[in-house]
């Protein structure tokens, strides 16, 4: 219980209820905070403050319209500023888990916007005039067409303004490692075993190839995740929102973001289906098996130093073993990888939730928008880290690669097509059954000279394709 000093008595149909006083959320957040009482998680700032930016547009869109009195509007205007500029982060406590539409977040905004407009007014928390949290702050909207709008929001803006410059810094580290060592040649291996000559530099630029694929694959989202649902309202129809409401909210948050929405042409769509949530989703797992496979490729290079691969030197992050002095692992391909799976099994989830629409409403929007933004999250921290911290400084072992390359049998590759498939079998076997390079093979079988076998058989041209006239 609290004291009676720490609490006010707000009132609203249900009757009254004791919320802390210094707290700028109203009855329906607290009555929420003791029905909801699941897990711990909470949506993280950036759905928050884009509910601001929600509010804010609609305000703006309700004044232009005629909807909404300008003197209420432009305080109502002020406090979503400041929401969507985090100033109110720690007056929203609700736990991910509550109805599906996301009701009761969309209310808690409501109200923080209604008591800090209203508190600019001179007028107490919980007060609720001149400015109602349902009547003004809500006016032509509905939970149902709102959350959705925010969902969409937020995305856009995670991606634009954290994941893709992640995106882009790690491409171009990498692409710059693919520049740094496009002289150093390696043995490329397929099925885990040696195969043919390339250069380090060409694994890199798969790397970054990779990498810039994932940025073209979320950018071919935009078009449907800057479709929204604002202005269906309740059901899709656009019950009670003036003729325009969408437009005019769509202008408003262009020109306060600069996210490039429009309506949704269909919000019954918008509102019962998230089909392009699922999409960038989708986009975002694809990133994540790319970020695995990179990852994985790095720390099975660097493997060792003296006992593995060796040929990639990862650099020191300080870190070592708990008994074994003066160990360094590859902890942040690691950590980037284990993130990578939560992403994927986040896709699961999002998947299954954006599966769950009934008729005009999605009921599983608050875990939907809960995964995917923690994979946004997830995905570009990871980026930064690894290409800061381990991709930028990463070096090649130049001796060990070059012993390497000595050493590999399938070099006489080359020589199929002057000597055919057969007869390059018989000397890898033999090289291979008796401990020789490719090179002695040849030579003790009598089917080329040494002389000959070096003019023919050079790695580092072995490394891009020849014309005919080259061969």
């Amino acid at each position: 219980m609290h004291e009676p000093s720490n609490v006010r008595i707000e009132h609203d149909a249900f009757g009254p209820i004791e919320i802390p006083a210094d707290r700028y959320w109203g009855a329906q957040t607290q009555r929420a905070l003791g029905v909801f009482e699941i897990g711990e998680e909470r949506f993280p700032s950036s759905l928050i403050r884009a509910f601001g930016l929600q509010k804010l547009a609609a305000a703006r869109a309700n004044r232009r319209l005629g909807a909404l009195d300008r003197i209420l509007a432009a305080a109502i205007e002020a406090a979503a500023r400041e929401v969507w500029e985090g100033r109110f982060d720690d007056h929203f406590p609700l736990r991910v888990w509550q109805t599906g539409s996301g009701t009761q977040t969309n209310m808690n905004a409501n109200e923080v916007i209604a008591n800090r407009a209203n508190e600019s007014l001179g007028q107490p928390l919980g007060s609720r005039r001149p400015i109602h949290p349902n009547d003004h702050v809500n006016c032509s909207q509905s939970s149902n067409d709102s959350f959705p709008t925010v969902m969409h929001l937020c995305t856009g803006l995670e991606l634009r303004d954290r994941l893709l410059p992640a995106l882009a810094w790690l491409r171009d580290t990498l692409a710059a490692k693919a520049a740094e060592f496009d002289d150093v040649v390696k043995i490329g291996r397929t099925h885990l075993m040696d195969a043919v000559p390339m250069t380090v530099g060409q694994a890199f630029g798969a790397f970054a190839s990779q990498i810039g694929h994932g940025i073209e694959r979320i950018e071919a989202t935009a078009p449907r995740l800057y479709r929204l649902a604002q202005g269906g309202t309740a059901v899709g129809s656009g019950l009670n929102a003036p003729v325009g409401f969408d437009q005019a909210f769509c202008d408003e948050v262009v020109a306060l973001s600069g996210l490039p929405v429009v309506p949704n042409p269909c919000k019954f769509e918008g509102m019962g289906a998230h089909d392009a949530l699922i999409e960038v989703s989708g986009s975002l797992n694809v990133l994540a098996a790319s970020l695995i496979k990179i990852a994985n490729d790095i720390r099975l290079l660097g493997s060792g130093p003296r006992c593995g691969l060796g040929e990639l030197v990862i650099p020191d992050d300080g870190l070592s073993s708990s008994i074994m002095p003066g160990k360094r692992n590859p902890t942040i391909a690691e950590a980037l990888v284990q993130a990578a799976f939560q992403v994927m099994g986040n896709h699961a989830t999002i998947s299954a939730a954006g599966a769950s629409g009934t008729f005009e409403l999605n009921v599983a929007k608050p875990v939907l928008i809960h995964n995917l933004l923690q994979s946004i999250r997830l995905l570009a921290d990871g980026s930064y880290v690894f290409a800061g911290k381990l991709v930028r400084d990463l070096a090649v072992d130049r001796d060990r690669l070059a012993e390497n390359v000595s050493k590999a049998l399938l070099l006489a590759t080359v020589l199929n097509p002057i000597l055919g498939y057969d007869c390059v079998a018989t000397i890898t076997r033999k090289a291979m059954a008796e401990g020789l390079t490719p090179r002695a093979a040849a030579i003790a079988l009598g089917v080329m000279t040494g002389e000959q076998y070096d003019r023919i058989v050079d790695p580092a041209a072995m490394t891009t394709p020849k014309t005919p006239e080259d061969r």
